[in-house]
This record gives C-alpha cells, structure tokens and sequence, in this order.
C-alpha cells in the first residue's frame, strides 16, 4: 500500500525558505512520479510543481517558478520541494501526490491533481510578518 508523508512545513517570515520532505513508504518511489500541490483557506487546491519518474523533467507554474525547486533521491524514497523568497501568498497546505505513468510515459510531468492516484495529509506553511 502506497503512502506519502509530508513533513518540513512551519512558521517562516517574508523572504524566507523552506524545505518540505515527501516520505513515500509501501513501493518503489522510482517508478511513481510526483507532484506537490496546496491549499490556502477557502480557495482551490493549486498545483506548484511536478517532478517525472524518471527525474528528467520538472515544470512549475508562475506563482512559484524561478523560486522553488523539486527533487528526488530514490535511493531514500523521498521527494523534496524547496521554496525560496517566500510570500504571505504562500501561506497554504502543502500536499505530494503519487501517480504511476502509463508506459512510456516515464519523462512526463503531470500539473493537475486529478491526474493522481495517491495523497499525502499536507504539511502547513506560514508565511508571517
């Protein structure tokens, strides 16, 4: 059975960073690819980053491009997603999600969550002045 841990949100002032850590237990993280979304209070969940199984691509949307970066160390099933210059906007719950790409699908990154099959519980960021 797949699960995904979050862990590395908290309390973090305007400018800052922050290092959030996707634990995946129960497969073979190499053959999943990832993605991290969040949620702020009453709005949407939003997509913030995805990585490919093979780790060959990345994307990011606007919010977050030029100042986050998503990684994974297979070898330690984990998935990380870093986050600099960080805003009040940030402020959310921040999810990883887990999908196993249709073959040949090994270099693609998937932006939409209902593209996922498996969801950690989040971990809170705050940005506070």
């Amino acid at each position: 059975q797949l699960q995904l841990e979050e862990s590395g949100g908290g309390l973090v002032q305007p400018g800052g960073s922050l290092k959030l850590s996707c634990s995946v237990s129960g497969v073979a993280l190499e053959d999943y690819a990832i993605g991290w979304f969040r949620q702020a209070p009453g709005k949407e969940r939003e997509w913030v980053s995805c990585i490919s199984s093979s780790g060959i691509s990345t994307h990011y949307p606007p919010p977050v491009k030029g100042r986050s970066t998503i990684s994974r160390d297979n070898a330690k099933n984990t998935v990380y997603f870093e986050i600099n210059s960080l805003r009040p906007e940030d402020t959310a719950v921040y999810y990883c999600a887990a999908k196993l790409p249709p073959r040949r699908s090994a270099n693609v990154c998937f932006g939409n969550n209902i593209d996922y099959d498996y969801w950690g519980q989040g971990t809170q960021v705050t940005v506070y002045s």
